[in-house]
């Protein structure tokens, strides 16, 4: 009888080319958390010092991380459209030199415009990253393992703010936060190369654009099962001819398909639920510290505040996608953003810094 093992993955190289594809997005995505959470772990800073890029107030600081977050907007939702034309691994590999030449362009910034628009262009390459990433990823994941390498994957946002605030914590007072955002900018030198190698093509892409045989070429070579890869989508009228389920209930694809009638109640949920839970991923990443400090916490303990934050969301995020694998996503996604939410009620009414911790950890893991 076969084990599980040897159901999930075709060979060895299978095996081997998805956990190198995961890697690479995992850490892109892990740098993209770097890049909008440091921003926040330097801002006490900045609003403190005017002699870095000019005199901020609390309302010009909201703005400038703004910028990021529509640059981020504007590359994840211009992100498919790309990648369709011009092929996955093209796009990604362009967001990763994108993004940090952004991040080591911004670190040179000494005005406050400058920053704002470089804070703009970097977050161009963020989304595209994180919104091909997890196209990438799930493409190709093994069917029963796609909420876990999925969430293993996305849990680099959070996993990016451990690592700013820790960068931060030991690094700010030698380096700077110029050396902070430079740290952001080392994927060109590393990561670049390694997506060179490891990051094939999509053959789904390949089939669907017309070059079947450059597909099954990628097959062969990084091990891949073609019958996973290699089927076309059923259209409409091939799926009556054939009695067979046709690849979409709409006969659409993209935009056109999400905003049907079928597919509308969901994406509307599921659009609004995204968008609070990334409202309250970056407005916490980048107002925590100074909320903390403002309230009267040191520091330290405002950098910490940020570490449970993240922390929590890697931990529990990758706990919950184990479960849903299960279970299902809906029901832990249900129950995950429900206490998030209770918790987010609870934060400013928890005067003891160190019962905030517990509100925080469970607020981390429900907006992931």
């Amino acid at each position: 009888m076969p084990s599980k093992a040897s159901k999930t993955w075709e060979s060895p190289a299978h095996k081997r080319t998805v956990y190198g594809v995961l890697a690479i997005v995992a850490v892109a995505i892990l740098f993209d958390g770097y890049d909008l959470v440091i921003y926040g772990a330097v801002l006490p800073n900045l609003l403190a010092d005017p002699t870095q890029i000019g005199q901020l107030s609390p309302a010009v600081a909201g703005t400038l991380g703004s910028w990021a977050m529509i640059g981020v907007t504007i590359g994840a939702l211009s992100a498919g459209a790309i990648g369709d034309r011009l092929g996955r691994r093209r796009v990604f590999l362009t967001a990763i030199a994108w993004f940090s030449l952004g991040m080591a362009l911004t670190a040179l910034s000494t005005s406050v415009l400058a920053f704002g628009v470089l804070r703009f262009f970097t977050g161009l390459g963020v989304g595209i990253i994180v919104a091909t990433g997890g196209a990438i990823v799930a493409e190709f994941a093994p069917a029963g393992r796609r909420n876990f390498f999925n969430a293993i994957a996305y849990s680099g946002v959070p996993a990016g703010g451990v690592m700013a605030s820790l960068a931060a914590l030991a690094l700010e007072d030698a380096i700077g936060w110029r050396g902070l955002f430079m740290i952001g900018a080392t994927p060109i030198l590393f990561l670049l190369p390694a997506a060179w190698f490891l990051l094939p093509e999509s053959p789904k892409w390949l089939v669907a654009t017309g070059r079947s045989m450059r597909a099954q070429e990628l097959c062969r070579k990084f091990g891949l099962p073609e019958s996973q890869f290699l089927t076309k989508p059923v259209s409409r009228e091939a799926a009556a001819k054939a009695h067979v389920t046709p690849s979409s209930p709409t006969g659409k694809s993209g935009f056109a398909a999400i905003f049907s009638r079928v597919y509308l109640p969901g994406t509307l949920l599921i659009g609004t639920m995204s968008f609070m839970g990334l409202l309250s991923t970056y407005g916490l990443n980048t107002w925590l510290p100074v909320i903390m400090e403002n309230n009267g916490a040191s520091a330290a303990h405002s950098m910490y505040t940020l570490l449970f934050l993240n922390g929590g969301a890697v931990v529990g995020g990758l706990f919950a996608s184990m479960i849903a694998d299960r279970v299902g996503a809906k029901a832990v996604i249900t129950v995950t953003f429900t206490l998030a939410a209770i918790s987010l009620m609870i934060l400013p009414f928890t005067n003891n810094v160190y019962l905030t911790y517990i509100p925080i950890v469970i607020a981390g893991v429900g907006v992931l």
